[in-house]
């Protein structure tokens, strides 16, 4: 006990800690609020005069602009507005809104806009996946929209794993099991979501930093061939300082994220992480979570995935007398996950396998949580089928034992100089 407290003091009071906590908690408060400034809206007032609003001023509107599709969306909602849109562009005689004059687009169709994609989407052809024109679509058909989504995902299936029918119906019951009808509520989108993925990997590489020098700056600077000398030198010395570096890093992301949440949801309004996911991204999304789920998932799934990424710098410093080549490893295998998505072919069963396993995964730019959850990808071993998010996520559970374990036991034998 006594030599957990003296390492946890010794790690709560170095300067690194403190310049990486400054760090994480100033880029907490930058991506909470980057996201607001992004929101834009442009319309024309009574007097045809451009009117332009950003920030927070912009998310009000919106909620204005859309209450009467906030809440739960029918089929009835989604036919009145494929009506209006259709009405609209039939009156000035085009084919898509882009073609509309000025103003008219923000006054007669702005309102119904959430809905419009899904529609599109739903009625893709289900041999190519061409989304239709709307003028296209009968409006009569859309009275069964929800059906039209179910034949729209297992369309989709049959054409990216047309050899793969498991994968067909265990998307198909996923699917299923999926909340309907959806629900809209203005305000979260997808860039806060999205920059809540940015904080949990820029977290993980601050708590790479505090990591990578555990023990190799004890083999750097020889002070660990004294240490190996003293009663508890050996594994009750490597268990409080694994046990101390994962507890600061975790304490430090779950503070962070926390943070980040409180914030962006504060500035978005509460009660929109109750919108479907399906409606913010797209009508297949296989997951029955909305977006307040969808953040918890980032967060949590985040932590887990950090501590096998800090387990597995810990077994680099427990392998590695430089502090450098610790910490530059650490930080190759952060990045490592968006190498390997880049650059092997994306359909390759190797590149998913590779990411799944990498423990950084979970928190990669683009293979992370965020990501894995608006795709359709499945892990496949055996006869098991794994939907990628949980397959990550259990990946980095099992690699946060395993990597702590072997951190400890090349600690207790390294050998003295």
């Amino acid at each position: 006990m006594n030599v957990l407290k003296v390492e946890l003091k010794k790690v709560i009071k170095s300067r690194r800690t403190w310049v990486v906590t400054a760090a994480a908690l100033f880029m907490t408060c930058l991506l909470a609020y980057l996201p607001v400034l992004y929101e834009t809206v442009v319309y024309y007032d009574e007097a045809g005069s451009e009117v332009q609003l950003q920030g927070i001023e912009a998310i009000r509107y919106k909620k204005i602009l859309w209450q009467d599709i906030t809440g739960v969306v029918t089929p009835q909602m989604v036919r009145q507005a494929v009506e209006a849109y259709q009405d609209c562009l039939r009156e000035y005689g085009v084919m898509e809104s882009y073609e509309l004059p000025e103003g008219v687009y923000s006054r007669r169709l702005a309102p119904y806009s959430p809905l419009v994609h899904g529609v599109k989407e739903a009625f893709a052809d289900r041999d190519t996946g061409m989304a239709p024109s709307l003028t296209a679509i009968d409006p009569a058909q859309v009275d069964a929209y929800y059906e039209m989504c179910t034949e729209r995902l297992n369309a989709l299936m049959k054409m990216k794993y047309k050899d793969d029918p498991e994968i067909q119906k265990q998307a198909a019951d996923m699917y299923a099991e999926v909340a309907k009808p959806y629900q809209h509520y203005p305000g979260l989108g997808s860039n806060p979501i999205e920059y809540g993925g940015f904080l949990a990997f820029f977290l993980v590489l601050l708590g790479v930093i505090i990591a990578a020098p555990v023990f190799s700056s004890d083999y750097q600077t020889g002070a660990d061939d004294i240490l190996r000398c003293t009663k508890h030198g050996k594994s009750r010395l490597g268990i409080a300082k694994i046990v101390t570096t994962a507890g600061v890093t975790a304490v430090l992301f779950t503070v962070c994220m926390t943070i980040y949440l409180l914030v962006s949801n504060s500035l978005f309004g509460w009660e929109s992480v109750r919108t479907s996911m399906q409606i913010e991204f797209s009508v297949t999304s296989l997951a029955d979570w909305n977006l307040g789920d969808l953040e918890l998932v980032i967060a949590v799934g985040g932590l887990v995935s950090a501590m096998a990424t800090i387990a597995f710098v810990l077994l680099l410093s427990a392998n590695c007398k430089s502090v450098m080549v610790s910490l530059s490893i650490g930080l190759l295998c952060c990045i490592a996950p968006t190498f390997i998505y880049m650059t092997l072919p994306p359909a390759s069963k190797m590149n998913l396998w590779l990411r799944c396993l990498l423990p950084s995964s979970g928190v990669g730019l683009p293979t992370g949580y965020f990501y894995a959850a608006n795709d359709y990808e499945f892990l496949q071993a055996g006869g098991l089928t794994v939907w990628t998010p949980y397959a990550l996520l259990g990946f980095a559970a099992l690699e946060s034992v395993l990597f702590g374990g072997m951190a400890l036991r090349h600690y207790i034998f390294h050998k003295m100089r």
